[in-house]
């Protein structure tokens, strides 16, 4: 009699169940479609959205290439003086920095731009040492990231300075265990000054975490998503500028701190 009793103080009315059923469904179908969005990655097509904002240089090639696993490899038509390992930032589809490529290959940069799984540089920190060793010979050797790219990249930094010329952050820091403070490694980071991803205070912070010589330049009226060309981003701030006319400051900024690195 005890045990009935437990049983129908526990039964819920039918009306009840059909709820709690609809709610259990629409998280399970939640949950599925956040999976989805992780496993399933939209097409990697290399050269749709890639022209820099004052056009491009004659004889750039964008091709997708393997070595240590799939990259975008965006080539100069001249000699190659510099090499720069891109790492993009997380969920965030490698073409998205093409533009950045196709621009500095008129500087004679070559750019690579590893593909990770999943899109996140997180399940390959040591992507960049294939590259390097295939291209980088005799040649300055800069590693770059946006986002989780760039923390990633600061990551490999911390025990590769030696392969190293250069770093560049794009709204982007060091995690808070990785340290590179004392190293002689010239680093650039660039902060958009209207992120709503990538907090000010956050990537001020990281350069307590990094070399004494690291250099802050401010993207005037940018937003995080302007480093790259994925569209928007939930959380991101609203720009005062157009995003060509960041691509151009970006690009100011990344040029000038290539052209000071010395020489290998």
């Amino acid at each position: 009699m005890t045990r009935l009793n437990a049983r129908s103080r526990l039964a819920l009315p039918p009306r009840v169940r059909l709820w709690l059923g609809l709610l259990v469904a629409l998280a399970l179908g939640y949950l599925v479609a956040l999976a989805q969005n992780a496993v399933v990655r939209p097409p990697l097509v290399v050269g749709q959205d890639a022209v820099p904002p004052a056009g491009q240089a004659p004889g750039v090639i964008a091709t997708l290439e393997h070595e240590g696993g799939a990259f975008i490899d965006i080539r100069p038509a001249g000699e190659v003086k510099t090499l720069l390992v891109y790492y993009p930032g997380g969920f965030v589809r490698p073409q998205a920095y093409e533009w950045l490529g196709r621009a500095l290959a008129a500087d004679g940069v070559q750019t690579v731009i590893p593909v990770f799984p999943l899109d996140l540089a997180v399940t390959g920190v040591g992507r960049a040492d294939a590259l390097i060793k295939k291209f980088g010979a005799g040649r300055m050797v800069v590693i770059a990231g946006h986002s989780l790219g760039g923390a990633m990249a600061a990551q490999y930094a911390t025990d590769h300075t030696a392969q190293l010329n250069g770093m560049i952050l794009m709204g982007a820091y060091p995690a808070g265990n990785v340290s590179l403070k004392g190293a002689a490694l010239p680093v650039l980071s660039l902060l958009a000054e209207r992120d709503g991803v990538a907090a000010s205070a956050d990537v001020r912070d990281g350069l307590n975490r990094l070399p004494d010589s690291a250099r802050l330049t401010v993207i005037p009226g940018a937003v995080h998503s302007f480093f790259g060309r994925y569209g928007s981003q939930k959380g991101d701030g609203l720009p005062t500028v157009t995003r060509a006319a960041a691509e151009v400051d970006i690009l100011k900024a990344v040029r000038a701190f290539l052209r000071q690195l010395p020489a290998p």
